[in-house]
């Protein structure tokens, strides 16, 4: 490769210019290269690595990016179109995800760092780990109405009277107006260290994900590892497909609740308003009480007395569904053992994780093709994993 000689550049500044000298290589075989303009071009990016930041950072606690760029502009007088800090969160949504399907970017935490605290209350105890997977819904924007909506920016054109440049070609929508979105977890008992990840994949995307991660945390090194879920099937095979070293697998109590207030419902009625001791109330408490304190053989055989007493059918297919219900779910009914080894029978850390992955893509009237809805909901999940500043950090590396 042969030296061609130098060529000026000039950078133009607020207040000055630059001059630089460039140094350009010529090879017959490869033809021209000029290795400073790598670092030119990060330099006169059109927005900054802190603008970026700011602009996702602000982002999250907006209603829109119309409203994003207005705190935008009042908090650092950085003036971006709505449509270009869309592209701008996005696009860094996406960066956010390649890094860590790469590996690039790295969990701060493995199973070595979450201890139980002992009697003094240090954190000298045991290592404790939970796993919680769910499945949120998400709004996405149809095909039909990406041509609708393609049809009135031509109209409108059309109505200005002169030549426009044309339209991109258009992305195709969703074949329906939500999708389930996979959200998968890992935390420790205190919930001081927790990492999330979001994924418009199928069930088995998730299960891959349960199975990456749990590598990076050193899962297996943990002395307690359980798994808190609402009882889905598809997340209790996806444990089993991906060989994941769990000692328990347990039903979150809530959905047992939730699932023995709807048969109430049907056998016993609506409560009335401000009804706080009816007999259904009172039913559903001793059944909950059962499971909580003597597990799965004394809640089967107390509601198949029930069962057998009860006259309609109704009434009876009710009673049924929360049988079939229970026994399907029969070894993951362990809530005296879970107490008295002190493990959470909640998933509430996984059910406000999401909570808080969707909250900016749920707002009034929002549609979002799925790729950007996950690519939001990944730096969401990055700030609730408390893996932004090593994400940032990460961006700062030269490239290799």
């Amino acid at each position: 490769m042969r030296n061609k000689g130098r060529e000026p550049h000039t950078i133009l500044t607020a207040n000055d210019r630059i001059e630089l000298q460039r140094t350009r290589w010529h090879n017959l075989a490869t033809g021209s290269l000029i290795p400073a303009d790598t670092w030119l071009d990060s330099a006169e990016a059109t927005v900054s690595l802190g603008a970026r930041e700011l602009a996702c950072r602000l982002n999250q606690g907006a209603r829109s990016f119309a409203k994003a760029c207005d705190n935008l502009a009042r908090a650092a007088q950085i003036h971006l179109s709505d449509e270009l800090l869309r592209q701008v969160v996005e696009a860094e949504g996406q960066a956010v995800l390649k890094a860590h399907q790469s590996g690039q970017l790295t969990i701060p935490w493995t199973a070595a760092a979450c201890r139980l605290p002992d009697a003094a209350g240090q954190p000298l105890g045991p290592s404790r780990i939970y796993l919680g997977s769910d499945g949120v819904k998400v709004p996405l924007v149809t095909d039909g109405e990406k041509q609708q909506r393609r049809a009135a920016v031509k109209k409108k054109r059309q109505q200005r009277g002169r030549k426009c440049r044309p339209l991109p070609k258009t992305k195709g929508g969703a074949d329906g107006r939500y999708k389930e979105f996979k959200i998968v977890t890992y935390y420790d008992q205190e919930q001081e260290h927790r990492h999330v990840v979001a994924t418009r994949g199928d069930c088995e995307v998730a299960g891959k994900l349960m199975r990456r991660d749990a590598s990076r945390i050193r899962l297996d090194q943990a002395d307690d590892k359980v798994a808190l879920v609402d009882g889905a099937p598809w997340i209790v095979n996806q444990i089993a497909a991906q060989s994941l070293p769990l000692d328990d697998v347990g039903l979150d109590f809530y959905h047992l609740a939730d699932n023995v207030h709807k048969a109430r419902r049907v056998v016993f009625g609506e409560d009335p308003a401000e009804a706080k001791d009816t007999p259904g109330q009172r039913w559903a408490g001793e059944v909950l009480h059962t499971a909580k304190h003597q597990g799965y053989a004394a809640l089967r055989d107390q509601l198949a007395a029930w069962k057998a007493s009860l006259r309609g059918l109704k009434k009876r297919q009710a009673a049924e569904r929360l049988l079939d219900y229970v026994t399907d779910r029969r070894d993951m009914i362990q809530y005296p053992r879970f107490l008295e080894q002190g493990r959470h029978i909640g998933s509430g850390p996984t059910e406000s994780m999401c909570r808080a992955t969707t909250e900016r893509i749920k707002g009034v009237g929002m549609r979002w093709d799925a790729d950007n809805a996950e690519a939001l909901m990944a730096l969401e999940a990055l700030d609730q994993s408390d893996e932004w500043e090593v994400y940032w950090a990460l961006c700062l590396r030269p490239a290799a």
